[in-house]
């Protein structure tokens, strides 16, 4: 913005962005005094006309910048609401390996420990998809923040979901840790898809760490597993992971694998050969909730 006197011949201008207080052509005698006066009126109008530029710049940037947030603060897919996963009281308060199912029906649940996991995750749900296969997704609370989609997209394609603690902690806690590991997760699960949940897996399995108590007095149900893919092992192959759980499956199992917590690209190897094998066996599959209801006592 210029505010600089112009002459040009008999002419007397303003620079660009300032009033022209004179009419071109016109022949003016100005007094010193005069022309100080206008020089302060020119100035004058320049700043304020520099502040209102600014002030629109600033609005207009505002704005953009008010924009932009609201768009980040907006999920990209809706949330489901008032979905839950819960165990029949029974089984409330208790730990659960593996449920006596009627008839000895050949029905398993896989579950899936420690995501959402960026890289194997929504691959593990393609595969599970393309078989018609609902799995029980047991869930960290540090990925659940870092991969909040992920865990969208699990619950809207209809597998069931538990708590596995905010930190994935093996050691001793008191009351009050054991308490924010596993409220915190619970009140992320729900802010992120909806869903609220009384499923409960200890990490590690460990279930004299303060953890089990403390989810058995909120009446969740602690489950455990009754055969594993030991996916877990670094040095196995995937093959072996497929053994493992199609020699070991029995009716009423509950399978213990991992969808996240480190490198799972042989699990992703093993999981369509483990579904293929299994229904070859005649087995139906079922999420930990289906399960524990098949399992309940009249």
């Amino acid at each position: 913005m210029k505010g600089i006197f112009v002459q040009k011949g008999n002419d007397i201008g303003v620079g660009v962005g300032c009033p022209q207080p004179f009419v071109r052509g016109a022949l003016v005698r100005v007094s010193v005094l005069g022309l100080i006066t206008i020089c302060i009126s020119c100035i004058t109008a320049c700043s304020n006309s520099s502040k209102v530029d600014l002030s629109s710049k600033s609005a207009r940037k505002s704005e953009v910048l008010t924009a932009n947030t609201t768009v980040d603060s907006v999920p990209s897919s809706p949330k489901p609401e008032n979905l839950s996963f819960s165990a029949p009281e029974q089984f409330q308060g208790k730990t659960v390996y593996k449920v006596d199912v009627p008839n000895h029906e050949k029905v398993i649940a896989l579950t899936l420990d420690d995501g959402p996991w960026k890289e194997t995750t929504p691959q593990m749900l393609d595969i599970l998809k393309k078989n018609g296969v609902k799995a029980t997704f047991f869930w960290v609370g540090t990925s659940i923040q870092e991969n909040p989609e992920i865990a969208k997209r699990v619950v809207a394609e209809g597998h069931a979901i538990g708590n596995h603690t905010w930190h994935h902690w093996y050691k001793q806690m008191d009351k009050a840790t054991a308490k924010s590991e596993i409220d915190l997760t619970a009140d992320l699960i729900y802010k992120t898809t909806g869903v609220k949940t009384t499923l409960f897996r200890p990490p590690g399995g460990y279930l004299n760490n303060g953890l089990a108590a403390y989810a058995k007095s909120q009446n969740y149900a602690v489950i455990m597993w009754s055969q594993t893919s030991a996916d877990t092992d670094p040095k196995a192959k995937y093959q072996v992971f497929v053994k493992n759980v199609l020699r070991d499956a029995k009716p009423g199992s509950i399978v213990l694998m991992h969808d996240g917590g480190g490198d799972r690209r042989r699990t992703v190897q093993a999981l369509p050969q483990i579904i293929r094998g299994l229904k070859e066996k005649g087995y139906r599959f079922v999420t930990v909730p289906e399960i524990l209801e098949m399992g309940k006592k009249p």
